[in-house]
């Protein structure tokens, strides 16, 4: 069998939650497999949309970007070997896509105080604040994140149904300044993510305007 000991270490892909108000980390969700594309859209919140000439080239904020992954889940690597993946034989993906899945829900003690909050005669409940989900490909790419679409197809089961292949559509919402109070863990990160673009856009060839085919401009 033949070694690669200088191949580079895999970096997953994935998603963390944090405590907004902390900055602790509450769960690491690592997408099983990296998927081969990631698409983004980004979204120009420009003032001169609204037909104003003299302000065409003015910007009102950050461009609105959306995330969408494609991840496929399989639990045939852990059901190879049983004796060490007991939840896996159990459960199948079970307990990977409800961890997903607890992005978009809040939590049974969460609904059961405001149930209790409402019976008590409260007028005004404040709705369940969630963590801060954070969609992290890279060390170049740490986003906070707003899940706003979430689907799954299970394809392949075990005999007591456990699915053990998925293929898993995760649709994501980059959170700026403009969605986070100023100061707020998200809006920190947002603003790291956009030094760091400047960064890399400040890398990146800056050739002649002859590569353009024009000796300047008219």
């Amino acid at each position: 069998m033949s070694t690669f000991p200088n191949s580079p270490k895999l970096v997953r892909g994935g998603l963390v939650l944090v405590d907004p108000n902390t900055g602790s980390i509450l769960r690491v969700i690592t997408l099983q497999y990296n998927p081969d594309s990631v698409s983004r859209t980004l979204q120009v919140q420009g003032i001169g949309d609204q037909g104003e000439r003299s302000e065409a080239l003015r910007l009102k904020g950050p461009a609105i970007e959306t995330i969408k992954v494609e991840a496929e889940l399989d639990a045939a690597d852990q059901l190879e070997f049983p004796d060490q993946n007991a939840n896996a034989v159990q459960f199948g993906l079970h307990p990977h896509i409800a961890a997903l899945e607890s992005l978009l829900n809040p939590t049974v003690a969460e609904l059961v105080s405001q149930n209790t909050l409402a019976r008590s005669g409260t007028l005004e409940i404040a709705p369940s604040e969630a963590p801060l989900s954070l969609f992290v490909w890279s060390a170049q790419r740490v986003v906070a994140v707003r899940v706003t679409e979430f689907s799954v197809t299970e394809e392949a089961f075990d005999p007591v149904l456990n699915p053990i292949r998925a293929k898993v559509s995760l649709g994501l919402r980059v959170l700026n300044v403009d969605d986070l109070p100023s100061g707020h863990k998200g809006s920190t990160i947002f603003l790291g993510y956009l030094q760091r673009k400047e960064l890399l856009a400040s890398l990146a060839p800056t050739p002649g305007l002859g590569a353009l085919g024009i000796g300047g401009i008219p």
